[in-house]
C-alpha cells in the first residue's frame, strides 16, 4: 500500500510539471525574459519552502551537514534553473507535449544508465532489452507527437 502511494505521488509530480512549465511561460511572456521568469519561479518556490521549514520548526542546526556533501551536489540548483529556463523557451516553439516528450526521453535514458551503474547511490537495476525497448518506445512516442 505504501509503495502505491509513492507511485501516485510520482505520478502527481509528473502531472504538475507541465502546469508549472506553462505558468512559467506565461510569466516569461509578461516579463519578456525567460531568465527572469525562472528567477520568479525559484523565488516563489524558495518562499514556499521557507514557509514549510518555519511551519514544521525544522532544526536549523542540522544545516551544517550540507557542508560535507560533494561539490557537484551543489550544482542541483543550477541544473534546476537550466531546466526551468529551457522549458520556458521551448514550449512556445515546440509545444508542451513535444517538449515534455523529449524531456522525459532524456530523463529515462540517463536514468537507465544511472541505475545500471548504481551512480549516486541509486539501487542497481541492470540495463536489459526491456529497458532499452522502453526508451525506444519513448523515442517513438516523441516522433509520433512531432509528426502529428
Amino acid at each position: 500500500m505504501k509503495y502505491l502511494i509513492f507511485l501516485l505521488i510520482a505520478l502527481l509530480a509528473g502531472v504538475v510539471l507541465p502546469l508549472q512549465a506553462n505558468f512559467n511561460v506565461e510569466m516569461g511572456k509578461a516579463a519578456k525574459e525567460p531568465i527572469f521568469a525562472g528567477f520568479v519561479s525559484f523565488l516563489t518556490g524558495t518562499i514556499g519552502l521557507l514557509g514549510y521549514l518555519l511551519f514544521t520548526r525544522y532544526d536549523i542546526g542540522s544545516v551544517r551537514a550540507v557542508t560535507a556533501v560533494n561539490w557537484y551536489v551543489w550544482s542541483a540548483g543550477i541544473l534546476g534553473a537550466f531546466y526551468v529556463v529551457v522549458v520556458i523557451i521551448l514550449i512556445p516553439k515546440l509545444g508542451t507535449a513535444l517538449t515534455f516528450g523529449l524531456v522525459v526521453t532524456g530523463q529515462m535514458a540517463l536514468s537507465v544508465i544511472l541505475d545500471h551503474y548504481g551512480l549516486f547511490r541509486t539501487p542497481i537495476h541492470s540495463i536489459n532489452w526491456q529497458r532499452i525497448l522502453g526508451i525506444v518506445l519513448l523515442i517513438s512516442g516523441v516522433v509520433l507527437i512531432r509528426k502529428f
